[in-house]
């Protein structure tokens, strides 16, 4: 029986081990994914022990920056992005321990998902807010470069993002047509929060599209749709960037 887990805190939310597990029994795969809850980032090291024979993990919230100090490598784009949501697990001779290499799907499964939505887009002029600073913030900035969009940062403190949510204005929000919550506003059970933009200046202009998947429509996509903006939540995402970590783990090797 192969083994292969999720970490962060919490993960009541999360459909990542029904995915994989249900893969496994459609499949006839011989393998078991976990959800594994650490109220630390330090317990990682007791769990590699407890389970000295997991291949490897997916990392969700608070640690896809946290965890780049326990990796014993990191590909190219996860180094770049400065965050990381999976890890290949092996297992080299010797008494060293396991060797952790760190690789970041997030970033080529939402450039996927998103392309398709700008089809009709110019966006050599299109430009995104992406709500948020942290690792998922990261890679959606990174995806956004790589389509050849421009994009600025939205947080609650100037210190931290481009902006902040007391900047936006209506002509901010009219020139940047893609909108991103890659904050865990709206996930549940916190179904009644949002990003506190002003919404009243969306229009069918506008893609909002809100990295939570649970629930499938969270309020702020609610809000978006009432001013006609195109809306989208992560499920298409995360099953992308979930099998993009089955290869890896098959592979030992970036996407």
């Amino acid at each position: 029986m192969r083994n292969f887990g999720l970490i962060g805190f919490p993960l009541g939310h999360s459909f990542s081990a029904r995915f994989f597990n249900d893969k496994f029994k459609s499949e006839s795969i011989s393998a078991h994914y976990s959800n594994f809850e650490l109220p630390d980032i330090g317990d990682l090291t007791e769990l590699l022990a407890e389970y000295p024979d997991i291949e490897g993990f997916n990392v969700t919230i608070p640690y896809k920056e946290l965890i780049l100090p326990y990796l014993s490598d990191i590909s190219a784009e996860a180094s770049a992005i400065g965050a990381v949501n999976t890890v290949n697990v092996t297992y080299p001779d010797g008494d060293s321990g396991p060797r952790l290499s760190g690789f970041n799907t997030d970033a080529p499964a939402f450039a996927r998902t998103l392309a398709p939505m700008l089809s009709a887009t110019d966006t050599s002029h299109c430009k995104a807010l992406v709500l948020g600073t942290g690792g998922a913030a990261k890679a959606v900035r990174h995806a956004l470069v790589s389509l050849g969009v421009t994009s600025e940062s939205v947080s609650r403190s100037k210190d931290n993002g481009d902006l902040t949510y007391n900047d936006l204005t209506g002509d901010i929000i009219e020139s940047h047509r893609i909108i991103v919550n890659a904050t865990p506003l709206g996930t549940f059970p916190d179904t009644d929060s949002c990003p506190p933009i002003p919404y009243q200046f969306l229009s069918a202009r506008h893609i909002c599209y809100d990295l939570v998947y649970n629930p499938a429509e969270t309020l702020f996509m609610r809000n978006a749709a009432k001013h006609g903006a195109t809306v989208k939540n992560g499920m298409d995402m995360l099953r992308l960037q979930a099998l993009m970590s089955w290869e890896i783990w098959n592979s030992g090797s970036r996407y």
